[in-house]
């Protein structure tokens, strides 16, 4: 493309900001829709929110100038325009659908209105309005339900325990954060969690929500077991947003299809972030989000060798409450196949947990909660997909190391 054309994004999330702010300083005019209130912040950092330990200002991103808050309705590929829900229409050379993801809602009886809207007490916990609403109704001693244990119903079971509330974490796995952490990484959370209050029920499906005079009051599990309920919790996961890409006739599966150079099925349009699909995987995940907008800037800047070709990401999770922080990283494959290798260092005084997973001497996964010293060089390690030998020393040493984090 030439630094003439006009790039027009739409989601001012973390990938459609950062892909703003790069196509800026790399002199190419861009134009970047959002349509929350807002300022664009970082969604990771909403449980903090959320928790009372930071303010909303403080997860706020720098604000390219470039921003036009509206929400886009519709797009014209032959025309190459979009038009908004004000009637204002857009045009561009190159778009982007940086449109992130919306809330998994379970499905439970009695969670909406007759007009479709979520009764009083039940909140999803996706946006800065679904926190800020959620902060607004937590006060000390409300019962609280969150159903789902994922990464996003841990961080909510926690802020609102700090918060004061009675929590239950209701999930319907055997465990915790399962499709991230092997069994002790799991326990060790739910232990963390039991430790500020939590109640946690796992195998545990919903199946009513029980509202009197449009408030809730309990939510039925599938046993028949009822747990009473001020404030419901919907935190089951996300799905790529990708209504508009649908509705332009655009290759879309688990997300918006794209390949290595972040394109949809029509050339003149991109994606990015937590609605993307590239070669079969939607991340949903920050560093991802933010690698693709980096090689996407580079690539509308003018570098024709720009190329995206995947991710191997790494969860970090960190657990404030009263006392010390849990903190903990994970990455690849937590647990091992018939024939793996697994090396694994416990120290309970400590409260610290190690364990890496190595296939035909690579390393493949680990997990380590507690002190995060060894990420760094096990990370690298990983990363490299070289074997053990070459990249940096024994497994031992690699485990043992801080190796710099």
């Amino acid at each position: 493309m030439t630094s003439k054309e006009r790039v027009v994004v739409i989601g001012s999330g973390l990938a459609g900001v950062r892909l703003a702010r790069r196509l800026g300083e790399l002199g190419t005019p861009v134009t970047l829709i959002g349509e929350e209130e807002h300022r664009p912040y970082n969604r990771v950092l909403l449980a903090e929110v959320l928790a009372g330990r930071y303010s909303p200002e403080v997860i706020a991103l720098p604000t390219p100038a470039q921003l036009t808050r509206a929400r886009v309705t519709g797009i014209d590929r032959a025309a190459r325009t979009v038009t908004c829900a004000d009637g204002t229409v857009i045009g561009y050379d190159r778009l982007v659908l940086a449109t992130g993801s919306n809330p998994v809602l379970p499905p439970l009886r009695g969670l909406f209105t007759a007009d479709h809207e979520l009764f009083e007490g039940v909140h999803a916990f996706r946006t800065m309005d679904d926190c800020l609403g959620l902060a607004k109704a937590v006060r000390p001693g409300v019962r609280a339900v969150v159903i789902g244990g994922g990464l996003l119903g841990v961080s909510a079971a926690r802020a609102l325990a700090v918060r004061g509330a009675q929590v239950v974490l209701a999930q319907q796995a055997g465990r915790l954060m399962e499709r991230r952490l092997d069994p002790a990484a799991s326990a060790l959370i739910e232990r963390y969690l039991t430790g500020l209050g939590v109640e946690v029920h796992t195998e545990c499906r919903g199946r009513d929500v029980r509202c009197v005079a449009g408030a809730v009051r309990s939510v039925e599990m599938s046993d028949g077991y009822a747990l009473d309920a001020d404030l419901v919790v919907l935190a089951c996961g996300v799905h790529p947003r990708a209504g508009l890409a649908q509705a332009a006739g655009l290759d879309v599966r688990k997300g918006i299809a794209v390949d290595d150079e972040l394109r949809t099925s029509d050339p003149y349009i991109h994606a990015v972030g937590d609605c993307a699909e590239h070669a079969g995987t939607v991340y949903g995940l920050a560093t991802p989000a933010l690698e693709q907008a980096d090689a996407l800037a580079a690539l509308l800047a003018g570098d024709t060798t720009a190329r995206y070709t995947g991710t191997r990401s790494l969860t970090r999770l960190t657990l404030t409450g009263p006392d010390s922080p849990f903190d903990l990283a994970a990455f690849g494959e937590t647990e091992e196949r018939p024939g793996d290798d697994v090396v694994q260092l416990t120290d309970a005084t400590r409260g610290t947990y190690r364990k890496v997973v190595v296939r035909e001497d690579r390393l493949v996964g680990g997990v380590l909660v507690g002190e995060l010293g060894t990420v760094g060089a096990l990370a690298r390690a990983w990363e490299g997909a070289e074997p053990l030998t070459s990249a940096g020393g024994p497994l031992l040493h690699l485990l043992t190391n801080d190796g710099g984090s």
